[in-house]
């Protein structure tokens, strides 16, 4: 695994162009990946976003765009490997499940991201991580890493600590945007981490909104709920605007 981080090479692809972005090509070890970079300037403060378990699609652009227009930078890195964007349920879980079930090899390509990042020039000393549902997970995971970052946000995400993992070495300012309706990360395994932040002495803001299921911020999706999805950005982007330079 240490190997793994030994190397990471990148690539501009600068035959895809988006608004402000573009795809980024960049390897950890021998293994290619395919991120994505938006950036309204030099020194703008960075967002590492964590993809859905979809991989990296439209709707990161779409949110990367959205936060390159209020002046953040954004890198979205790929956990799942280029050309890797599943569509059937099966594949979704198989791609997360490797991935929690080898939380080193999570680790890894968090830090290969984040590398990537730092060779697009991005400002990684002003920098918050988050993510959406598996992504929102794998920040927390970042976050126990002990990763020195200014902040971990993760909407609609996974809560449940991991056996043996605790949050003694995060660092930063959580937030933690939550459906009250979520079934599948319940109200209970928000409570859980919330005693687990406090007991660490973790600084976190949790909010709940009412009648939100699981993944309420996907545009388009059944799930997809305004309200929910309008509280939450605008409480996002002024946390922002209250933890980066």
């Amino acid at each position: 695994m240490k190997k793994l981080l030994l190397t990471v090479l990148l690539l501009v692809l600068s035959s895809t162009v988006y608004a402000a972005g573009q795809k980024v090509a960049y390897t950890i070890g021998n293994e290619s990946f395919e991120g994505y970079y938006s950036s309204p300037g030099k020194n703008a403060p960075l967002v590492f976003l964590i993809h859905d378990w979809d991989g990296l699609t439209d709707y990161e652009v779409k949110r990367a765009e959205m936060l390159a227009e209020a002046g953040y930078a954004v890198f979205a890195a790929d956990m799942f490997g280029t050309g890797v964007r599943p569509t059937e349920t099966a594949d979704k879980k198989k791609l997360t499940g490797a991935l929690y079930q080898d939380r080193a090899r999570m680790r890894a390509l968090l830090e290969g991201g984040f590398a990537a990042a730092a060779a697009q020039g991005a400002n990684i000393n002003n920098a918050v991580a988050m993510g959406y549902c598996f992504g929102g997970t794998v920040v927390l995971e970042f976050a126990r890493s002990g990763k020195d970052l200014k902040g971990f946000v993760t909407f609609h995400g996974g809560l449940t600590t991991p056996e043996g993992q605790d949050y003694s070495q995060a660092k930063g300012k959580f937030l933690v945007l939550h459906g009250t309706a979520d079934t599948a990360v319940t109200m209970d395994d928000f409570a859980q981490l919330a005693k687990e932040l406090e007991q660490q002495g973790v600084n976190h803001e949790m909010i709940t909104y009412s009648g939100a299921p699981h993944a309420f911020s996907v545009f388009g999706s059944p799930r997809y709920r305004e309200d929910a999805d309008r509280k939450s950005w605008n409480r996002f982007t002024q946390y922002l605007g209250e933890t980066l330079n």
